[in-house]
């Protein structure tokens, strides 16, 4: 049996999986904030779920960790949400279990599960997060791919107009400006989560600037990796069918407009995820079990 953790900024789940990813447990609890309450909720977590699957952390196959921010060598910098400055997170987990966690990005664990939950059996995918930023988790030929220095999927950083919003990085036109939940709420700027102002009736032309950004940022993913299919998950996803069909029509209008862009069929390789499980979760017991 794997555990896989899931630390975000409001909760963290943990699940115990069988080494397909079937999920024999799961637990969820409040995240806490500051390097020690993160700590105490990760361990909380993985201790109930693994109880209520017969085992301990001790005696997992392994232990996997998605967790915002940056990561290297199991160590988490700059994870703002969870007011985490650096954390040696694998040795603080490992300090109580006795079993050294695989410390990875969220967003590089939602996509290895994402991977291993997708009906499609493809080997080449790019999980696409529109969560309050925005970036993707890379699966190529079956392995997660991070890049020469961990910053492969990055893309919330990506100019497609230099004369478009500034983001709160202050890179005009970057995509994260027009589809990361923050980025929204900072062009906005009048104190509303995106959610609210999605949900505006009058926010029309809002809404068309977020398929255009979801459209762009397929663009780039299928035309810079050749991905058979990029998977959309996160809270923008909550536009449901009006964010699909906006993203299909931008993507039909390039191809009118371009013979190649017809021929690489960008409308037929994205799709919004459809698993309302603890995806991430499930990603990060599936590092240990030799998926990505």
């Amino acid at each position: 049996m794997h555990i896989g953790l899931d630390i975000g900024g409001t909760k963290t789940e943990a699940v115990v999986t069988t080494p397909q990813g079937e999920v024999l447990a799961h637990h969820r609890v409040a995240s806490g904030r500051g390097n020690d309450a993160v700590v105490a909720a990760a361990l909380e977590a993985a201790e109930r779920a693994a109880a209520d699957a017969g085992i301990t952390p001790a005696e997992a196959a392994s232990v996997g960790v998605g967790v915002p921010g940056a990561v290297a060598d199991g160590v988490v910098s700059h994870a703002v949400n969870l007011g985490i400055e650096r954390l040696e997170l694998a040795a603080a987990l490992a300090g109580a279990w006795g079993v050294s966690p695989r410390v990875e990005n969220d967003v590089n664990a939602a996509a290895i599960g994402a991977w291993v939950l997708s009906p499609s059996g493809v080997d080449t995918m790019a999980y696409l997060n529109l969560g309050t930023g925005l970036a993707a988790g890379i699966i190529l030929d079956g392995r997660l791919w991070r890049g020469a220095r961990g910053a492969a999927g990055e893309i919330g950083h990506v100019s497609v107009d230099p004369e478009g919003p500034a983001g709160p990085g202050g890179l005009p036109g970057g995509l994260e400006a027009y589809a990361g939940g923050g980025g929204i709420a900072h062009v906005v700027g009048d104190g509303r989560s995106a959610e609210e102002i999605l949900a505006d009736p009058g926010a029309d032309d809002l809404r068309a600037s977020v398929c255009f950004g979801v459209a762009s940022a397929i663009r780039v993913l299928v035309l810079t990796l050749d991905v058979e299919e990029v998977v959309l998950g996160g809270g923008i996803t909550r536009m449901g069918p009006s964010l699909v069909d906006g993203v299909r029509a931008q993507l039909d209008a390039w191809a009118a407009a371009s013979e190649f862009i017809a021929s690489v069929d960008l409308g037929g390789r994205f799709r919004v995820l459809d698993h309302a499980g603890p995806v991430a979760a499930i990603g990060a017991a599936m590092l240990g079990a030799g998926r990505g």
